[in-house]
């Protein structure tokens, strides 16, 4: 597994362009087995440091950790998700992405590992998502992740809308 030293993040962002469609796949573990070329321009990372690294290096302090718990619940019991994420790139410069992350299977059926395609989010989106993710960071510091969950269940509740209905209706708005 390479090991990569973790940016520092800094306030430059990179934006997608409309028909960019990062394309990412792991395995069950979250290592990185391979990255397109516009996973890999983005990320500014080489194909080389890519391949074999966990792919949390992307992650960028400012996303909850109780989004990445939702992600990984869902897609390990079998199911896909969408998700708003802001990444880390290797310059330490962020980039919004709309996720979709799905199970990829072998013939008998087994999890081997999971995709990722992402694509430009709606930039309505991001400032909703962006408020959200800094009220869900604020309560993981004072409450942990228990504290985040129940925050953001509280607001799916208030509006009547699974996780996955409120990430589509944003998307779309």
């Amino acid at each position: 597994m390479n090991k990569i030293e973790r940016p520092t993040p800094v306030d430059r962002e990179k934006k997608m362009r409309e028909d960019d469609f990062i394309v990412s796949r792991t395995d069950t573990k979250g290592v990185i087995t391979y990255g397109n070329k516009i996973f890999i321009e983005l990320s500014e990372y080489s194909e080389s440091e890519l391949l074999g690294a966990p792919h949390n290096i992307l992650r960028h302090p400012d996303m909850p950790r109780t989004v990445f718990k939702l992600l990984w619940d869902t897609v390990q019991s079998g199911n896909e998700i969408f998700a708003f994420v802001k990444n880390m790139s290797k310059s330490g410069a962020y980039y919004w992405v709309f996720a979709n992350v799905t199970p990829d299977y072998n013939q008998q059926g087994q999890i081997i590992g999971y995709y990722s395609v992402r694509r430009k989010p709606n930039d309505s989106a991001v400032a909703v998502v962006s408020e959200v993710y800094r009220q869900m960071i604020e309560a993981e510091r004072q409450g942990g992740m228990d504290a985040s969950l129940k925050l953001l269940t509280e607001l799916l509740e208030s509006k009547g809308l699974s996780y996955d209905q409120l990430v589509q209706t944003l998307q779309k708005s």
